[in-house]
């Protein structure tokens, strides 16, 4: 007759080192504590308030080329102008860091013409002056911000309108484009090329020239 096996117990000290095992493998959080979920999801706010004036205009700054120089290469040759002072993702529009200067004209919605910016004047060129800014340029023409860096396309798009805020909270909130009008200003920011025709220019900087 086959006899069944008596249990196991386990002894006082086995017991003890068990607990252990599980006290050390549980993670206990706080009642209010977020979520993982939660914790890894994208806040646009922090990320324009991170990123903006730490990271976005020093890249602008550095990559700045001056205007009447970008735009007599683009007119030469696109590819070659993108290439050289661009940035592009997949095949979007190129977009560059520009820095220049003029006479600041008549502000019309959103949009600051500026003249005498030593492009042809069949040309307009304007500055986003607020309160809508449009577009992804300062996203883009930074260079480091890539949409691999995101979750989809909702996040990197979030990315874009976020760093727009922050240049309006920094750059336009004391800006009166009135008061400009008239005067020799100069300009630093960002564009996307579409048409020789129309430079709209995100700035991360306006100033009244000498």
């Amino acid at each position: 007759m086959t006899l069944a096996p008596r249990p196991r117990w386990l002894g006082p000290a086995a017991v003890a080192a068990l607990v252990v095992a599980i006290l050390v493998s549980t993670e206990y959080r706080p009642a209010d504590a977020p979520s993982t979920a939660e914790a890894q999801r994208f806040d646009p706010a922090r990320y324009g308030a991170e990123t903006y004036q730490s990271k976005v205009v020093p890249a602008i700054r550095q990559g700045a080329t001056p205007l009447p120089e970008l735009f007599a290469a683009l007119t030469a040759d696109k590819e070659a102008a993108g290439r050289k002072y661009g940035h592009r993702q997949s095949t979007g529009p190129w977009t560059f860091a520009v820095t220049g200067e003029g006479i600041a004209g008549k502000t019309t919605g959103s949009l600051m013409l500026v003249s005498d910016t030593g492009l042809p004047a069949k040309t307009r060129v304007s500055l986003q002056v607020g309160p809508a800014i449009n577009g992804t340029a300062l996203r883009d023409a930074a260079g480091f911000i890539t949409f691999g860096d995101f979750l989809n396309q909702v996040e990197y798009a979030d990315a874009a309108t976020a760093l727009n805020n922050q240049m309006r909270a920094t750059v336009l909130s004391d800006l009166s484009p009135a008061e400009l009008a008239g005067k020799k200003i100069t300009f630093t920011g960002a564009f996307s090329f579409v048409t020789p025709s129309v430079i709209t220019i995100t700035p991360i900087e306006i100033g009244t020239a000498p």
